[in-house]
C-alpha cells in the first residue's frame, strides 16, 4: 500500500497541530496578546488622567491670574487714595509718588503675569510631551499587535 504526498503532508499536519497544542503555543499567544490590551487600555487611562490633570492644572492657573488681577487692582486703589491723601500735603511731591507706586505697581503685576505665563507654559510642554509619548507607544503597541496577527495569519495559510 503505497501513500501519495497528500496523505503525509496531512500526518505532518496532524502532527504539527498535536505538538502545538501539546506546548500550550496557542494560550502562550492569548496571553500575549491580552499583555498588550492591557498595557493599551493602561496607557489610555493614563492619557485619560492626565488630560484631567492638565484641565485642572488650567482652571488652577486661570484662579491664580484672577487673583493676581484683583490683588493688583487693589494695589492700584490703594496707591490711588493714598496720592489722594498726599495732594493736599504737597503738590511737588505728589507727581514723584504717584510715578514710583505706578512703577512698582506695574513692576508687580508684570511679575506676577510673566511668572503666571511660564509656570503654565513649563506645564503645558510638560504634558505635551507626556501625551506625545503615550500616544507613540500606544501607536506602537497597536502596530505590534498587528504584526503578531500577520504572523499568525501567514503560519496558517502556509501550513494550508
Amino acid at each position: 500500500m503505497e501513500f501519495d504526498n497528500t496523505f503525509y503532508a496531512a500526518v505532518a499536519l496532524v502532527i504539527f497541530i498535536a505538538i502545538t497544542l501539546y506546548f500550550g503555543i496557542p494560550k502562550i499567544i492569548g496571553k500575549m496578546l491580552d499583555g498588550q490590551i492591557k498595557k493599551i487600555a493602561d496607557d489610555l487611562a493614563e492619557a485619560k488622567k492626565l488630560r484631567e490633570e492638565a484641565a485642572a492644572l488650567l482652571v488652577e492657573y486661570e484662579q491664580k491670574r484672577v487673583a493676581a488681577e484683583s490683588e493688583a487692582a487693589g494695589i492700584i486703589a490703594a496707591a490711588q487714595e493714598e496720592a489722594t491723601r498726599l495732594t493736599a500735603a504737597a503738590q511737588v511731591s505728589l507727581a514723584d509718588l504717584i510715578t514710583r507706586r505706578t512703577k512698582s505697581v506695574e513692576d508687580k503685576i508684570a511679575q506676577a503675569e510673566a511668572q503666571a505665563v511660564a509656570e503654565v507654559r513649563a506645564r503645558s510642554a510638560d504634558i505635551a510631551i507626556e501625551a506625545a509619548r503615550l500616544v507613540l507607544t500606544d501607536e506602537m503597541n497597536r502596530k505590534g499587535g498587528q504584526v503578531v496577527d500577520k504572523a499568525i495569519a501567514d503560519v496558517g495559510k502556509r501550513l494550508n
